[in-house]
C-alpha cells in the first residue's frame, strides 16, 4: 500500500511489481481479488494508496530461490561524474543481483555490487551481523579512506540487514558512542532500539527540534538526472552518508509511473540525518527539493515529511485511475484521500 525497495530492485523494480494479486476489503465490506486478469483497475490502483480505497488482506508476491552467501564487490569511486557513470553502468549490469551506493560526500562515494552464492571463500567471510562489528556504513567507509577495492562475503540474512543495527547511520545522532569498540562489545546486542519507544519516551520539544534540524526523505528520481539531483541535495540540504539504491521503474497506470511507456532506470536517494547547510529550514528547503524531484518526472515516497499542496502533489502523482476508482467504490465516505491522509499541509 506504500512501497518497498532493495538493492535487487534494479532487476524486479519496486515491491509492488513482484505482487501478482491483492484481496482487499472495500468501503462495503466486500471481500475482492485483483490482478492482471481480474478488477484490473484496482490491481494498478492499489500501490502507493496508503489504505485509501481498501483494506489489504493478502498479497501474493513472486519470489526466487535464495544462497546463503552475497559475494560483495565494494569499490571506491571519486568525482561526482565517475560515480554516477559507475552507478549507472553497475545498475544497467543484470548479472548483478545486488547494487547499492552509498556517498560520503559531493565527489566521494563506496558502489557495492554482489552475486548469492552457495559457497564462501573463507578468508574472506564478513558476518556483518554479528553484534559486536562495525556499523556496516562505517565499515564501507574505510574502503573510501584506505582507496582499495575489496572482496567480502556476507550470509544473506545479515546482507538483507546490514543497515538494520544503526537503522541506516540514524543511530549515530541517537546514540553517538554507539560505534565505539567497547559499547558494541558491552551493549551491541542491545541495539537497534524500537523506534516506536524512541518515539514514546521523546517529549514535544525533542519532537519539534527533530522536525525543524532532521532529514528522513527517499527522492525517486530518474538515473539521468542522478549527477544534478546529488548536487542539489549538497546545496539544499547537504546530509551525508546518501543512500543510493537503483530500481527499474516498470510503465503503468497507477499512482508511479515513468513519462512515457517505456521501462526506465530510476535511484532511490535517501537522505537521513542532520542538515550541514546553515539555511536549511524544514518546510522551505524540503519544498526546493519536492520542486526539483517533480521537474525531472520523479517521485517523494510518502512515509517522510511532505510539505507540497494538493495541487503539486498531484502534479507529482498521477491520480486518474486513483481518483475514478475512490469514486466508484465508494470510498470517499469511508477512507480519506491519500493526500489527506500523509500530507502536513492537508492537516494544518
Amino acid at each position: 500500500m506504500g512501497t518497498g525497495i532493495e538493492s535487487s530492485s534494479h532487476i524486479y523494480g519496486l515491491f509492488q511489481h513482484i505482487c501478482v494479486a491483492y484481496e482487499l476489503v472495500l468501503a462495503d465490506g466486500s471481500l475482492v481479488r485483483c490482478s492482471e486478469e481480474e478488477n484490473v483497475d484496482l490491481f494498478h490502483a492499489v500501490p502507493w494508496s496508503c489504505g485509501t480505497l481498501g483494506f489489504l488482506v493478502a498479497a501474493e508476491i513472486k519470489i526466487v530461490p535464495a544462497k546463503p552467501w552475497v559475494k560483495l564487490r565494494l569499490e571506491p569511486v571519486r568525482g561526482l561524474e565517475n560515480i554516477c557513470r559507475r552507478f549507472a553502468e553497475a545498475s544497467s549490469n543484470k548479472q548483478n543481483t545486488f547494487v547499492e551506493g552509498l556517498q560520503y560526500s559531493l565527489d566521494s562515494a563506496v558502489v557495492m555490487t554482489g552475486t548469492m552464492t552457495d559457497h564462501a571463500e573463507p578468508d574472506k567471510i564478513n558476518r556483518i551481523g554479528l553484534h559486536f562489528k562495525p556499523w556496516f556504513f562505517k565499515h564501507v567507509e574505510g574502503y573510501l579512506k584506505e582507496g582499495r577495492t575489496g572482496v567480502e562475503y556476507i550470509p544473506l540474512r545479515q546482507y538483507y540487514h546490514r543497515h538494520t543495527r544503526s537503522i541506516f547511520w540514524e543511530l549515530q545522532d541517537i546514540i553517538p558512542f554507539g560505534n565505539n569498540p567497547v559499547f558494541r562489545w558491552l551493549f551491541g546486542w542491545m541495539v537497534p532500539p524500537k523506534i516506536s519507544l524512541l518515539k514514546l519516551t521523546q517529549g514535544e520539544t525533542i519532537r519539534r527540534l527533530y522536525e525543524q534540524r532532521h532529514v528522513v526523505q527517499d527522492m525517486l528520481v530518474p538515473m539521468k538526472h542522478l549527477q544534478s539531483a546529488i548536487t542539489r541535495f549538497h546545496q539544499d540540504i547537504k546530509v551525508y552518508p546518501l543512500w543510493l539504491c537503483p530500481f527499474l521503474l516498470l510503465p503503468g497506470r497507477g499512482m508511479v509511473h515513468p513519462k512515457g511507456d517505456q521501462e526506465e532506470l530510476y535511484v532511490d536517494i535517501g537522505a537521513y540525518g542532520e542538515p550541514k547547510v546553515k539555511h536549511f529550514e524544514a518546510k522551505a528547503s524540503t519544498r526546493q527539493l519536492e520542486k526539483f524531484v517533480r521537474d525531472c518526472h520523479g517521485f517523494q515516497m510518502l512515509y517522510a515529511d511532505v510539505y507540497m499542496d494538493r495541487e503539486e502533489f498531484w502534479e507529482m502523482f498521477d491520480g486518474q485511475l486513483y481518483h475514478r476508482l475512490r469514486e466508484e467504490l465508494g470510498c470517499k465516505d469511508a477512507f480519506p484521500e491519500v493526500y489527506s491522509k500523509i500530507c502536513k499541509s492537508a492537516r494544518h
